[in-house]
């Protein structure tokens, strides 16, 4: 886009009636200085500018996110006072003025003001607000909203995205994400709300002490036996929040005490030691692989910042420690449950490995499908007892947290661990156990990540109208689930692809299956690194 196309997008109006509209000093500071500069002919600050006011923050996965600045299309103190207001008239006009609402926030930056701000609001329309004590993990927020009988849960929290973001996730009386038309309902009154500094605030809410705290760690900590054999196990918090109800869980579960990444166990919102704070991320656990060896470890186990997430790393034969894949730990902690005796429906998404439905099916229990977030995946039956995302996402207690925990999913984990050791075998011999019965599913990802998200819908376009015509010398199948879906579904042999556009991140994603029967490891690695190519080359002609 050209200097003189940027100045005429640019509407100096809005940007103005925002200033003076705006809930902080400081960020109405800083979008003076902006305009400011514009008006003097800075392109960059047009450009800035144009973008921060280009739409408002739109309600996503369960609530907004974005990154930390000043503007409609951005997270700040009034975009966070606007939503509370927002949800506050949504719930009134679902008939639930004057009940409880919980709010929550992890350690990144602004999450205290934005989970203060929105009590206020909450509390001066007439809601009982109850903030969590201090920056808790996600799944606590989960667990609060039903054990205190709240009408809705705020979390603030971005997860696992980089530093320069926060959000606001939005949970129901029912303990999970909000789901459609919810989104579209609440959206739609936050848009409705008058002048941001007209908003009333109270301080009349309630700071929760611990007990919520200690009523999470007590049900977590009842999922397990005691381990059947003595485990080292070393985990990271990746700088977030997870490390101190995680040790307590542990504790209460009375299973030994875990070896922590000491660089990246305390809360930290730049993340230092990671590019990015995800367990998916190449490097993320580098730190945890190296004190596991150290240590003579058997499990390391990785929470994202917001602990909502799990990921496993163990040492296999022949090639050393290598972390997990989403799938893999799933299958393993549905025959963890399926090994207890748990019996229900066990569900996943369109996108992850095909084996749950194959696991589920020889155990005679029901199986679910869903498209893809927890917020389908804990609305897939009545009797759902476990479901799982590939990445990473894992609900093995749906009585406590009906959304993903990685917490509970670290504390099966390692009990199943144990259980393997005392039987003489192992996580990684179950694998090889479970793909000689079921068949090896192997799984990978595609990712193209852009600057401009109009790039990934003139690929779903291409995509849909130009679809290869072949797969690993296979015809391929082409399944649309539009409009229900921004989702194309390709199947050609042995191979499944799933290209759909990241609910969190500026991403296109390709979700890769590869089915062998009987064939070698190497042999079906190898196949999906074909897949892997081919998607690949399709994604970024």
């Amino acid at each position: 886009m050209s200097d003189a196309d940027v100045e005429a997008d640019l509407d100096r109006g809005a940007v103005r009636r925002w200033i003076d509209d705006e809930a902080d000093a400081q960020d109405a500071a800083q979008l003076q200085d902006l305009l400011n500069a514009a008006d003097a002919g800075d392109a960059e600050a047009a450009a800035e500018l144009t973008d921060r006011f280009a739409a408002p923050l739109a309600f996503g996965t369960a609530g907004l996110r974005g990154p930390l600045r000043a503007g409609p299309n951005g997270m700040n103190r009034t975009v966070v006072r606007r939503a509370a207001a927002g949800l506050a008239t949504w719930l009134v006009e679902h008939g639930d003025a004057g009940a409880v609402v919980v709010v929550g926030h992890d350690a990144r930056h602004g999450s205290a003001d934005f989970a203060a701000d929105s009590a206020a609001v909450l509390a001066a329309a007439g809601f009982r607000a109850r903030l969590l004590p201090g920056p808790l993990p996600t799944p606590v927020l989960a667990f609060a909203v039903r054990r205190l009988g709240a009408a809705a849960g705020v979390m603030v929290t971005a997860s696992h995205n980089p530093p320069r973001d926060n959000g606001y996730k939005v949970y129901g009386a029912d303990g999970a994400q909000i789901a459609p038309p919810t989104d579209r309902e609440i959206e739609a009154a936050i848009r409705a709300v008058g002048p941001a500094t007209a908003i009333p605030r109270s301080e009349d809410y309630m700071d929760l002490d611990d007990a919520v705290v200690a009523d999470y760690v007590e049900a977590t900590a009842g999922l397990v036996g005691p381990p059947a054999a003595a485990l080292t196990v070393v985990h990271t918090a990746m700088h977030g929040v997870g490390s101190a109800v995680i040790d307590r869980v542990f504790a209460r579960a009375r299973y030994p005490d875990l070896i922590s990444v000491a660089a990246q166990a305390d809360p930290d919102p730049d993340f230092p030691t990671v590019a990015f704070p995800n367990p998916e991320e190449p490097g993320a656990i580098d730190l945890a692989l190296e004190l596991a060896r150290e240590r003579g470890a058997d499990l390391v186990v990785a929470n994202d910042p917001d602990a909502d997430r799990c990921a496993l790393a163990v040492e296999f034969p022949d090639i050393g420690w290598r972390m997990l894949t989403g799938d893999e730990l799933g299958v393993l902690l549905a025959d963890a449950l399926l090994a207890k005796g748990v019996r229900g429906t066990y569900a996943t998404t369109i996108v992850s490995s095909s084996m749950l439905r194959a696991l589920a099916e020889d155990h005679g229990v029901n199986f679910a499908e869903t498209l893809t977030g927890f917020k389908w995946i804990v609305r897939a039956a009545e009797d759902l007892v476990f479901g799982y995302e590939e990445a990473l996402g894992y609900a093995v207690a749906l009585d406590a947290v009906r959304d993903k925990d990685g917490i509970s999913a670290a504390l099966l984990a390692t009990e199943r661990t144990a259980a393997l050791r005392a039987a003489g075998s192992s996580l990684p011999q179950r694998l090889e156990e479970l793909a000689a019965r079921y068949g090896r599913h192997l799984t990978g990802q595609v990712s193209v990540r852009v600057t401009d998200l109009r790039e990934i819908a003139t690929t779903m376009q291409r995509l849909r109208a130009e679809p290869p015509a072949e797969l690993l010398g296979h015809d391929i199948d082409v399944r649309d689930l539009q409009p229900d879906a921004d989702v194309l579904i390709w199947r050609a042999g042995p191979a499944r692809v799933v290209l759909r556009p990241s609910g969190t991140e500026p991403k296109l994603k390709a979700y890769l299956e590869v089915v062998e029967r009987d064939a070698p490891a190497a042999d079906a690695a190898a196949t999906l690194e074909r897949l892997r190519a081919e998607v690949g080359a399709r994604l970024r002609v």
